[in-house]
């Protein structure tokens, strides 16, 4: 496992009983086997057992999007591609998820609607086209950062000739996905940065770092979470 959720399980124990002592053997980003002491706590029982759930639930699910992450970002370690998190987060735990994908080595796309805008299908449809929704978006704020969702390789070269600095490829096939890396090197000017989205998973996802993708978006790191086996025991 990769151990990610330290902070958390620190301010659970901090807010139940201030006489609770955590010693940790591990950091977060650390590789861990199976078996490992994470950590050692001391304390009055009732305040280690009021803390046990909550502090395990937030170290085992954000260990578990860490380890996940790790194993991604590990497929593509030979390529340039960046492994990218996205808004597909548990309720209540986007910053905690998106702090354990950096954990696990990978990187994080935006927040929410607030720090980027990404132009989608919907929107494009509902501004009139590829043109008129990045013109829009620029209008809207033209100091925050615009990527436009692309579904074949005329809507990218309509995103090129429109001035798109970055594009999302949405569940390009890989020949087209290698056509797209090409286009852009040729047409654009200069290249825009180009991601992946839509349906990768381990099985896909080397080959599409390796059509030289700058990066790849997935949502699985967050949404198809599997816990990691923690527990507390008493010595």
């Amino acid at each position: 496992m990769i151990l990610a959720g330290r902070p958390w399980a620190d301010a659970v124990y901090a807010r139940i009983d201030g006489r609770v002592d955590i010693v940790w053997h591990a950091g977060d980003g650390d590789r861990l086997a199976a078996g490992a002491t994470i950590c050692e706590l001391a304390g009055p029982a009732r305040a280690l057992l009021t803390g046990e759930r909550t502090a395990i639930n937030f170290l085992q699910t954000l260990s578990g999007t860490a380890t996940v992450t790790a194993d991604y970002v590990l497929a593509v370690a030979h390529t340039k591609a960046r492994i990218l998190d996205t808004r597909k987060t548990l309720p209540g735990l986007r910053a905690a998820q998106k702090y354990a994908v950096r954990c696990g080595g990978g990187c994080n796309h935006r927040q929410g609607l607030f720090d980027a805008i990404l132009i989608k299908e919907n929107h494009v449809r509902s501004a009139g086209g590829i043109a008129a929704a990045l013109q829009a978006a620029r209008q809207a704020d033209p100091a925050i950062p615009i990527e436009i969702e692309v579904e074949n390789l005329q809507q990218l070269r309509e995103a090129l000739a429109a001035g798109a600095r970055r594009l999302m490829l949405d569940n390009f096939a890989l020949p087209d996905m290698q056509q797209a890396v090409a286009l852009n090197r040729e047409i654009g000017r200069p290249p825009a940065e180009l991601e992946a989205s839509g349906g990768l998973t381990m099985d896909s996802l080397t080959a599409v770092a390796e059509t030289g993708i700058d990066f790849i978006s997935v949502g699985a790191l967050t949404k198809h979470l599997r816990a990691i086996d923690l527990s507390m025991r008493f010595i």
